[in-house]
């Protein structure tokens, strides 16, 4: 940050704000303390009969992966919209968003992942504007060596594996990793 988004003030500090424990960017001027907090990514299992729907990504990170359609909630909508919009978006397809499934905390790049489990209305979908190809995929047609994030993985394991079972218990779990230098998405 280089000016104060609250008085336009170029006299920024990052350091300890008074009161607080940790550093933050704080105006000095105002005294508006500028908050950085995780994004939370929410994203679907969209599923028609036997076959889940995937989303080949046109966008970085991840280029030219597969991956479920999720992204960043925006402000306004719930956890369930989120992850309804963000199927049309991504695959242009409707579906009906059901339980909170797995919640993936990612605190190395300031993220949460959160998928819901989902069925599609129709056998309808196409592709969005992030994505190059879309398609529905029986078990043994994923491309697992081509998928982009490690949350779309094990939510997909998880849910073959309790599907099996008829049981989809709700998963919480941590993914830590040492961070990069830069890199926060």
């Amino acid at each position: 940050m280089k000016f104060c988004s609250h008085c336009g003030s170029d006299a920024l500090r990052f350091d300890v704000p008074e009161g607080d424990n940790r550093p933050r960017y704080w105006c000095p001027a105002c005294g508006t303390v500028h908050y950085q907090n995780p994004k939370v990514v929410v994203g679907a299992i969209p599923v028609w009969e036997d076959r889940i729907l995937l989303c080949k990504r046109a966008i970085q990170p991840r280029k030219d992966y597969w991956t479920l359609p999720a992204g960043y909630m925006e402000n306004g909508e719930t956890l369930q919209e989120g992850a309804a919009r963000e199927t049309w978006e991504e695959a242009c397809a409707t579906v009906n968003i059901s339980d909170l499934y797995t919640v993936f905390n990612l605190p190395h790049i300031w993220q949460i992942h959160v998928f819901f489990l989902s069925t599609m209305v129709d056998e309808r979908y196409g592709v969005g504007e992030e994505s190059s190809d879309a398609g529905l995929f029986l078990p043994s047609e994923i491309p697992w060596d081509q998928l982009a994030f490690p949350t779309v993985s094990r939510t997909l394991r998880y849910f073959l594996d309790d599907r099996v079972r008829g049981e989809f218990p709700l998963r919480l779990q941590d993914i830590t990793a040492k961070p990069i230098a830069g890199l926060r998405d």
